[in-house]
């Protein structure tokens, strides 16, 4: 298996002896390196003064004084923000400790970064042995997805990025096409879907993010991304879960839902509340999960040994914007994180 991600800084971490991940020197280079921070023909002497003392000493102190010669003023505020998110990586014990923290607190630094983090957590918990269509269905949890239904009833999902850039090149093809048009049968179509006759494909397209996956029902990636969401679960809050696919929540002592994204929150809240929910938004429901703790002793003492009920739904525009850090706030623990 092929070091897959590598363009995320996984490899520039550590892991501590607790199996937990610990920022390096060379991974606060790299940020520095980023397009929004890497200087440019035009940046000032200031700028270029903070930008090889950072590379030189990445945890070097940074005054206020140091910030206000700089000229550029979307690069000053650039630098603000990765001095801000430098000091939430650094004050935590661990990496995974400053991502629970970061929704906890209050989000402070743009979703780009939050979205960095959450990949190189993923590649953290997927690890060495990594399955190629869970490794798919991990994307979905740090990248925006279009989902397109066929007339057949077949739910697809690519990644929005992709797609967009496709249409606008106008040589989008027929994956693009289809979700695009949204309702094109499937079989009309050359699809670039993943399954496991071609798994290993992923290997070789890791970081193209242009190979779509199933969603429905005993579908290989579905299946995948329940596997990702226990370990996610196990990895960041320690306690053992089993989530399966549902097809309706048929439970008289229903207590407790996570949606997975804000419209499958907002659409599980009105359903628990016995709230008229109309045929448009009961269709952009894409996936229900049961999740069952290994130990009822892991959850809060009054509802032990009950079911979790978890939602996935695509928004208006067909796209599904999966929160995973709601699986790390929301759950039912007996030890809050």
């Amino acid at each position: 298996m092929p070091d897959f991600w590598p363009s995320c800084g996984y490899r520039l971490l550590t892991t501590g002896a607790d199996g937990r991940l610990v920022v390096t020197d060379d991974f606060l280079r790299a940020l520095l390196l980023r397009p929004e921070l890497a200087p440019i023909p035009d940046s000032c002497a200031a700028e270029l003064a903070l930008h090889e003392k950072l590379l030189a000493a990445p945890r070097a102190p940074v005054a206020e004084s140091d910030l206000t010669p700089i000229a550029d003023a979307d690069a000053r505020e650039n630098y603000g923000v990765w001095l801000r998110f430098r000091q939430r990586i650094t004050a935590a014990p661990s990496l995974e400790a400053a991502y629970v923290a970061l929704f906890r607190d209050g989000v402070d630094v743009p979703p780009l970064l939050v979205h960095q983090l959450t990949e190189i957590l993923l590649r953290h918990v997927l690890g060495a042995a990594a399955d190629p269509i869970e490794a798919r269905a991990a994307e979905m949890l740090f990248r925006v997805q279009k989902v397109a239904v066929t007339d057949d009833g077949t739910v697809m999902a690519a990644d929005l990025a992709t797609v967009e850039v496709l249409a606008t090149t106008g040589g989008f093809g027929s994956l693009g096409e289809l979700l695009q048009q949204n309702r094109t049968p499937v079989r009309t179509v050359d699809l670039d879907t993943l399954d496991t006759a071609n798994a290993t494909a992923y290997w070789d397209r890791d970081e193209r993010h242009d190979l779509a996956v199933s969603l429905n029902r005993g579908r290989p990636a579905l299946d995948a991304l329940c596997r990702v969401l226990e370990k996610w679960i196990a990895h960041m809050v320690g306690v053992v879960v089993m989530i399966r696919p549902q097809s309706e929540i048929d439970d008289k002592r229903w207590v407790w839902h996570v949606g997975l994204d804000a419209e499958a929150s907002a659409l599980l809240n009105d359903l628990y509340n016995r709230a008229d929910v109309d045929d448009t938004r009961m269709g952009r429901l894409l996936c229900l999960f049961e999740l069952t703790f290994a130990n009822p002793g892991d959850m809060r003492p009054a509802i032990a040994g009950r079911p979790v009920y978890l939602a996935m739904a695509m928004d208006h525009d067909g796209r599904l914007k999966l929160k995973p850090q709601n699986l790390l706030l929301n759950l039912p623990l007996a030890r809050p994180q």
